[in-house]
Order: C-alpha cells, then structure tokens, then sequence
C-alpha cells in the first residue's frame, strides 16, 4: 500500500521543485553555507520559506539565516595585555549587548596564522559581522569575511579592502610633541635631543606618529636633534634600546616620546635601575594612556584613545555598510587632565 502524501517525509528536492531552483542549492542553504557560494540572499529566504510550508527539519543553523541573523558579533584583537585593546574589547562588547548582540572578543597575539584560523572560525559560526583590530595586514581577513557575504571593519590599523576606523596618529602625535618642547623650554635650559622610542617600521600608527613628531619638532624645535629607535613594542625592547641610548649619549635624553604603553612599561623598568638624578630632567610624553601614569615620580603627559568612540564609529561603518565603499574615519585622541601634571620629583 502506497504510503499517503501527508506522511511522507520531506526532501531537499521537494524545496528544489517548488521554487524551482537546483537541489545543490537548496542543499547549501539549509547547510547554512550560501553566503560562502554567493548564492543571493533572496533565493535563500525562499528556500528556507518553502522549507517551513511544506515541513522540512531546518536545522537551527538555517532559521538563523531565514532571519538574516545568528545574534553574534566578532572581534580579532592582538592581545589584553594593553589598556588600549583591552578597553577596545570592553567598548565593543557594551555596545554589542546593548544592541542584543552577543560578542565574541579572540586575541591572535599578532600571528598572522592564528588571524586567518580565527577568522575562518567566526565566520564558520555565522557571525554577522567581524571588526578586525591591531593586524598589520587586514587585507588577507577582509577577503575572507567578503567571500563569505560577512562585512568586516578594521579599527586601529586600516586596510584598503574594507571600512577602517583608526586614531589620529598625525595629529595625536604633532600635538603630544608641541606640549613635550613647551615644557622643556618653560624649564629654561636648551633642550638637546629627543628620542622616539617604540613601534615598527612601516607600520601605520608607527608612521603617522613620526610624522607628527618631526613636523611638531621641524615648526618649534628646529635645534633639536631626533633620533628614532623602532624597538616593537615589547616592554624588554623598549628597556633596552633605552639603556643602550643612555650608555651612547652619558646620560638620558632630554625629552622622550613614547610610543605605546607597552613601551612605557620599558621605561618604567629602566627607570628603576638609574640613579634618581638621571631621570629627573627628562620630559616624557606617550600615545597611549594609563592612569597609573599620574602617580610616577617622573614628568609625563599621556594621549587617550578614544575606544568608545572608535567602536561607535566601526558600528556606524557596519550599520552603513556598502560593498565596494571603504571609506577611512580618523578619531581624534584625547588629553586626559591626570596625565599632564608636572612632575614632583625634584
């Protein structure tokens, strides 16, 4: 006895007939994989519409993707050891649940295998977009995320191949600079030298901030001389490339130029480790920003990344977001009122 339409169990080539469409592609939709094959969004409601009329078992996956949502939102940062991605995260992750969102937040460590590794796994979770923070080279994720159908924003360090979201390096930098040279001119002794210490070379933050550190110098400092040392951004690096400047010149620089926390921590190493007369006419200023910074007994004023505002801005990009179009938003940093005091240490 033939068994009655009512209890048969549905098939991809029931979907297929009903809209008219190839069972492989009914196939890869309810697999959830049609935006990795370019299949149109609007075929793929279809499929998944016909899917429910006539009782097919679609997977979770699928009825996600009916919706054009699986409530995730990815995040590639290098690492949370810096206040700067760490608090990155932070920002990200408050206005990602205060839009219903659920955040995912990797560290890669600046590994450009564990990037593509992480990259392939959000995606493979379906999440809806991806902001891409601190690669030196977006542009091999942004392939990924295009060839999945995922829009994908780089904050920190920008890329040709996707919306970027980054710090006024330039303007940060030329700023911190001219309030370094006003305060060793206000002690009324000749500043000699100053040194830029941290970042790597061609890097984008790293270069923009030289510019603006030698612009600031070149209008106001011209009879200063600069050196740059690009020792990365290990706290060990930063110490030692400082040491072998102290041991090249005598003594310290007069003004120093810091080029991330991470850095700064090198200095603070080696600051314990020199006579206290050797750190007291030195001026330093950094990019980047720590509170902790306003109790040193030493003379320092610190920039703020403004992540809030950097996250506002990538979701503005997500909420805008137009294939093709990768337009570059540049956010001021801040000066924070604890990071300019004048040292105590006299």
């Amino acid at each position: 006895m033939a068994r009655s339409p009512s209890t048969r169990r549905s098939t991809i080539y029931d979907i297929a007939e009903a809209i008219g469409a190839s069972p492989a592609t009914v196939s890869v939709v309810l697999n959830g994989s049609w935006r990795r094959y370019r299949i149109k969004e609007e075929t793929a409601q279809k499929v998944l519409k016909a899917a429910e009329e006539i009782g097919y078992a679609v997977n979770m996956k699928a009825r996600g993707l009916r919706l054009s949502r699986s409530g995730l939102a990815g995040m590639i940062i290098p690492h949370f050891r810096n206040r700067f991605f760490a608090g990155l995260a932070e920002a990200f992750e408050a206005d990602t649940r205060d839009r219903g969102l659920c955040p995912i937040v990797v560290s890669t460590r600046r590994d450009e295998a564990i990037e593509a590794d992480v990259t392939n796994t959000l995606l493979s979770q379906q999440v809806e977009f991806l902001f891409i923070a601190g690669v030196r080279n977006p542009t091999p994720l942004n392939a990924l995320c295009r060839a999945a159908g995922v829009p994908s924003v780089n904050l920190d360090l920008p890329g040709s191949e996707a919306p970027s979201v980054v710090t006024d390096n330039y303007g940060g930098a030329r700023s911190l600079t001219e309030k370094l040279l006003a305060k060793l001119h206000k002690r009324r002794t000749a500043p000699r030298d100053l040194l830029f210490l941290g970042g790597i070379a061609g890097e984008h933050a790293t270069d923009r901030r030289i510019e603006g550190f030698r612009d600031a110098v070149a209008a106001k400092g011209r009879d200063i001389s600069t050196e740059i040392s690009y020792c990365g951004y290990r706290p060990s690096s930063a110490r030692e490339a400082l040491a072998a400047r102290f041991e090249t010149l005598g003594r310290m620089p007069d003004g120093l130029f810091i080029n991330s926390i991470t850095a700064f921590e090198g200095l603070v190493q080696f600051s314990l480790k020199v006579p206290r007369q050797a750190m007291r006419e030195v001026s330093t200023a950094c990019s980047d920003w720590d509170p902790f910074a306003a109790h040193l007994p030493f003379d320092v004023t610190m920039t703020r990344q403004n992540v809030e505002a950097l996250i506002s801005e990538g979701y503005a990009l997500v909420d805008n977001y137009v294939p093709g179009k990768n337009p570059l938003v540049v956010v001021p940093p801040e000066f924070t009122p604890s990071s300019e005091r004048e040292s105590d240490w006299r």
